[in-house]
């Protein structure tokens, strides 16, 4: 790390806690929120020894997020990049990329199961019936298993109003040709309380972005009901339907001159997924509470992938046609008891996750226009390539134990110790009959792996008006299915895990009025996947890679009368400390690509009225390498917003949003497949996804409350 970032590091975490001390011991809790997602249990943030960022339903109604982007990325290290439709690669003490490196959970449970990672999942959440989001940075695999190595999203939904309400919304961004309708309603009856949260969205093909439509519908229902004062039932069910456009990437001369272009005309991506949780939770002994959570997920994507299309030799390219489906049925069973002795408490519980995961996929023979680059139709090429045809299914059983120990040996400390042990079994069924002159893939077989992910952290109380903290864990992510059978042969994979080292400081200002919140961290990957080219046209996967990541991440939050500021920053660095990918190739102590140094969210607020507010945003990108020879760079980029409401009357309210105020052109992604030797030609080599131009959001929206 360098040593400019060191030194602001310490600053911040040793001295400037000890100048302030005596001024800000004023405020019990000063810092403090209930968060969930630590350790799986209500706990004070102060007290949790790891870095979480936290949204709640107050900003969320304030700010009416379009994306889940405007979300997220108001957390310092947190990066949802928009890949369009919903569509997103993430960036969590990670790289901005599509790894299986983050675990995306609702109500503590996995949206998909392991195995079956895709870095589009967040566009399976219901944005409307969430009550909030905590981002758990750095390896969580102590609690929440694999892929939980950058970080964990846990989406938590809203539960039922204890009065009537219900709301109506609707909004329109003619540039991005982008309308959304918004309804909602809840209300108790005794020991029954239920809540019906939905949202419809269109983007039209009349837009700056050509082929870019994209339609979603998503609903979410939650039902409460109170058996007894010490024992409830939750019942969730969230549905979700999308169809879009994959409107891909440009070449270089083409997002220099022409970003409104789209090389593609008929690829896409249909999601349609539906989640169902069945929670029952009580007091089953003295000072302790069970909770037994039954959950079964039904996803199917399909997609002609932009990203597959390529192999083109005159007007001919090669793409992939496929279907992706998951079928599971699970149990999450939790105990907390809490004890005198050190004010202690035990989390403990297993998890079982059964899932079957149907793989179809066909390859494509695609035509293009010479003159303008445009893929323009397709047929099946099945006859005259097979050797990409799938048709299996992997039967996957996921069965841990974790157990967390919180315990305080000295006042104003808290030590928390945790682990959780993970069995892995892939049981793989080839539908087609693989061998002979042509090959369909491998034969049926079985793989089993396992992983044990330890925690230790303790936290120091200063005063009342702040904590320190240090944190030590691991993460860890199996091989894919697709990583295993994805290709004729079974590659020799283990699964690739990370070790988490952090400190942190959380400290309050001005009577609460401003607060901070740092930490600093490094990530240390070990037996990373990655594609090793064997000879030209022929690679496999394997297990060679190792990275480190390391980084300074800070956030401030200031409200205090008719002006609200917050600033996120996150500043990293990311490097292969071995990566040979050939036998001529080794990107070892390059810089990883699509890895910008910053990334920083500034926004300031300003009620000149009762129920006005007006904010402005600058978004700040910093540079980053395109490829992994560290050759091509992607200059960065930053951006203007403006946020505007207006509370017309009682329960009736209108809001605008300018996006890209000053009308920058950007890309939300550039990559690079140039390896750094050999002629270079950026025309071919470089992709980007553009960013949209200025653009005006406009809504009006309108809540009935029986109070």
């Amino acid at each position: 790390m360098n040593k400019k970032l060191l030194v602001l590091a310490v600053a911040i975490i040793v001295a400037y806690p000890c100048a302030q001390a005596q001024q800000l011991d004023q405020t019990d809790h000063a810092i403090d929120t209930v968060v969930v997602s630590g350790s799986r249990a209500q706990a004070w943030l102060s007290e949790t020894p790891q870095a979480i960022g936290v949204v709640n339903a107050t900003t969320l109604e304030r700010d009416k997020p379009k994306t889940m982007g405007d979300i997220l990325n108001r957390i310092a290290g947190v990066y949802w990049n928009d890949l369009g439709n919903e569509q997103h690669s993430m960036s969590i003490r990670q790289p901005i990329g599509t790894n299986a490196v983050y675990q995306y959970l609702e109500d503590g449970i996995p949206i998909r199961p392991l195995g079956v990672f895709n870095h589009n999942s967040l566009n399976e959440m219901n944005m409307a019936g969430a009550s909030g989001v905590e981002v758990v940075k750095g390896a969580a695999s102590s609690l929440y298993g694999s892929n939980a190595v950058g970080g964990a999203v846990n989406f938590l939904t809203a539960g039922a109003s204890a009065t009537p309400t219900a709301s109506v919304g609707v909004r329109r961004d003619s540039v991005a040709g982008y309308t959304r309708y918004d309804t909602s309603a809840s209300d108790t009856w005794g020991p029954l309380g239920l809540r019906f949260s939905h949202y419809s969205s269109r983007r039209s093909r009349d837009n700056w972005q050509e082929y870019s439509y994209g339609d979603k519908d998503s609903f979410s229902l939650r039902a409460d009901y109170a058996l007894s004062p010490a024992s409830q039932l939750r019942a969730t069910i969230v549905h979700t339907d999308l169809d879009a456009a994959m409107t891909g990437s440009l070449f270089e001369n083409d997002y220099r001159t022409d970003p409104g272009k789209s090389l593609n005309t008929f690829t896409y991506r249909k999601d349609k997924t539906t989640r169902m949780n069945l929670a029952w939770e009580g007091a089953t002994t003295a000072n302790g509470t069970s909770t037994v959570t039954v959950f079964t997920r039904k996803n199917d994507h399909g997609q002609i992938p932009a990203y597959s299309i390529g192999s083109c030799a005159g007007v001919l390219c090669k793409g992939v046609i496929n279907n992706n489906h998951v079928d599971s049925l699970g149990l999450d069973v939790k105990h907390q008891q809490e004890f005198a002795w050190l004010r202690s408490r035990l989390i403990a519980g297993v998890y079982v996750d059964k899932s079957d995961n149907p793989f179809v996929s066909d390859n494509l023979s695609i035509v293009r226009d010479a003159a303008t680059g445009r893929y323009l139709r397709y047929t099946l090429a099945n006859a005259s390539n097979p050797q990409g045809v799938r048709d299996y299914q992997t039967d996957i059983l996921n069965t841990a134990v974790f157990a967390q120990w919180e315990f305080s040996p000295l006042a104003g400390t808290r030590v928390v110790l945790g682990g959780r042990s993970d069995a892995i079994r892939y049981d793989y069924h080839n539908k087609l009959a693989p061998g002979g002159s042509v090959n369909y893939g491998a034969p049926d077989e079985s793989r089993s792996f396992s992983h044990v992910s330890p925690k230790l952290g303790a936290s120091y109380a200063i005063g009342h008006a702040g904590s320190a903290y240090a944190n030590v864990s691991q993460g860890f992510t199996p091989p894919e299915v697709s990583q295993l059978y994805g290709k004729t042969g079974i590659a020799d994979l283990q699964p690739s895990v990370y070790n988490n080292y952090e400190l942190g400081l959380r400290w309050a200002f001005l009577q609460g009025r401003l607060k901070l919140d740092t930490a600093l961290y490094r990530l240390d990957g070990r037996d990373t996947i990655v594609s090793y080219t064997l000879s030209p046209g022929n690679s496999e996967n394997r297990n060679a890679g190792r990275t480190r990541s390391e980084g300074l991440e800070l956030g401030l939050n200031y409200d205090s009368g008719p002006f609200d500021a917050r600033f996120a920053t996150a500043i990293a660095r990311h490097r292969y400390l071995r990566y040979q990918v050939s036998s001529t190739l080794d990107y070892s102590g390059r810089t990883m690509p699509q890895a910008p140094r910053d990334i920083t969210s500034i926004e300031i607020g300003y009620k000149p009225v009762a129920g006005a507010r007006i904010a402005l945003e600058a978004v700040h990108q910093g540079r980053y390498w395109m490829n992994n020879a560290n050759t091509v760079e992607y200059k960065g980029h930053a951006l203007l917003n403006l946020r505007a409401s207006y509370q017309l009357a009682r329960g009736l309210e209108a809001w605008a949003q300018v996006r890209n105020l000053a009308d920058k052109r950007y890309a939300d992604s550039a990559s690079s497949s140039y390896a750094g030797t050999g002629s270079y030609a950026p025309n071919s080599q470089n992709q980007y996804t553009p960013g949209a131009p200025r653009s005006v959001m406009l809504g009006l929206g309108y809540t009935f409350n029986a109070l």
